[in-house]
C-alpha cells in the first residue's frame, strides 16, 4: 500500500510517519535525518513526501509516484 510519508515535529527530534499510522515510523535527531528517510520510503513506495515545518504547517512536497502536476499531453 501506498502511503505518504510526512516528516513532522516530535518534541525536540522530528518523526517519519505514514499517512494514516498512530505510529511514527522513526524519530530522528533532525529534520534533514528525518527528510532523508522518508524520501527513502517515498521513493521505494512511489508515494508522496510531505514536509511540516516546527508549527505543522506544510513547507515542501515532493512525489515519487504518479505526479499529478505533470500534464498529460
Amino acid at each position: 500500500m501506498r502511503k505518504n510519508q510526512h516528516v513532522v515535529p516530535h518534541g525536540n527530534n522530528w518523526a517519519v510517519k505514514g499517512a494514516g499510522n498512530e505510529k511514527n515510523t522513526k524519530i530522528m535527531p533532525t529534520q534533514k535525518q528525518a527528510i532523508e528517510k522518508a524520501r527513502a520510503i517515498a521513493r521505494n513506495q512511489q508515494s508522496e513526501l510531505v514536509i511540516h515545518n516546527r508549527d505543522g504547517k506544510i513547507r515542501d512536497k515532493d512525489s515519487f509516484g504518479n505526479d499529478p502536476r505533470k500534464s498529460k499531453g
